[in-house]
């Protein structure tokens, strides 16, 4: 697919249609309120994995509502001392994996923490096993319009929570250092760290790659790639319905996370993803509230933008704060 989207130069000056509800923070701080009324209760049970250069801990803790939340922490053998930390979110239909596939963050002498995304983990990789116990109205296949009646009922919700949940879990661990912590992600793994990094306000940096989940009024007209084309799927049923699902979705916009980002930024995006349109990352991009910001620009990929590169690129960036 050639380029779609807007040019690069347009782009550097796109703003989002998206319109921020009233009580955004309210909603949010409501949210993370009740979930913090259940103890995070983090277990880290150590495993055998047959590697030697890390040692790996399966981690449960609990996120929205209480309920249990998968993950794996891989920390250098050779610590002794608390280490920067790297909580990473795995894109949409993945789950945490196997612990040999998450080697590394740890091989640069931190923490990594890789959180398991609630309800997925089937659609591609090793898999997953954290349930999503929360019943919804009627949605289209996927998770995309699971709740999308109302934001409370929304499944982001309950991911997002998760997000900054896991924070928190990671920082619990006596070989993590809770003031060297950095978020990152790829696709929905982006989306959610640009969520948990406007919930967190003290990360030391992010890492956001072909971010999903952000300028949802764009997103859901420009592309006809699923998972946003899920959204549409659901509307051609539920006809008339438009205005309120978009107001369910601003509640979880990145684009209205990304004004209370309070840590530099490493983005990314490719201008032949018509699985997030560029336009839609630099929208998150261009409303990211630290200066100290950067983009990566892929000319030529579509949603595998940068790959290896971009971790390339992360790995020379990070060593500035953590």
């Amino acid at each position: 697919m050639a380029l779609f989207d807007l040019s690069l130069e347009e782009l550097r000056a796109y703003r989002s249609a998206s319109v921020e509800p009233e009580d955004f923070d309210a909603f949010w701080s409501k949210t993370l309120q009740e979930t913090r009324e259940h103890d995070l209760d983090a277990r880290f049970e150590p495993v055998d994995t047959g590697l030697t250069t890390v040692r790996v801990y399966d981690v449960t803790f609990a996120g929205f509502g209480g309920h249990p939340v998968k993950g794996w922490l891989t920390v250098p053998a050779a610590a002794d001392a608390p280490v920067p930390v790297v909580v990473e979110f795995v894109g949409y239909g993945g789950g945490r994996g196997l612990p040999h596939e998450h080697l590394l963050w740890a091989s640069t002498g931190r923490a990594h923490f890789v959180m398991d995304t609630r309800g997925q983990g089937s659609a591609w990789g090793a898999g997953g096993g954290t349930a999503d116990p929360v019943a919804g109205g009627p949605a289209y296949p996927g998770f995309m319009t699971r709740g999308i009646d109302t934001p409370e009922n929304y499944y982001y919700r309950r991911v997002f929570t998760d997000g900054v949940r896991a924070v928190e879990a990671a920082r619990a661990h006596p070989l993590t250092d809770p003031a060297h912590t950095v978020a990152v992600g790829a696709s929905q793994g982006g989306g959610i760290t640009l969520a948990v990094g406007g919930l967190v306000p003290d990360l030391v940096a992010v890492a956001p790659d072909v971010p999903f989940l952000c300028d949802f009024p764009r997103a859901t007209t420009i592309t006809d790639r699923n998972p946003y084309r899920e959204i549409g799927n659901y509307l051609k049923t539920h006809r008339g319905r438009g205005a309120d699902v978009l107001r369910t979705l601003s509640y979880f916009d990145a684009v209205h996370f990304a004004p209370r980002g309070s840590a530099p930024a490493l983005f990314s995006a490719a201008l032949e993803d018509q699985t997030c349109p560029p336009s839609t990352v630099f929208a998150a991009f261009n409303a990211w509230a630290h200066e100290d910001k950067t983009i990566e620009v892929y000319d030529f990929n579509d949603h595998e933008g940068g790959g290896p590169y971009q971790q390339a690129a992360q790995l020379t960036w990070l060593r500035s704060y953590a």
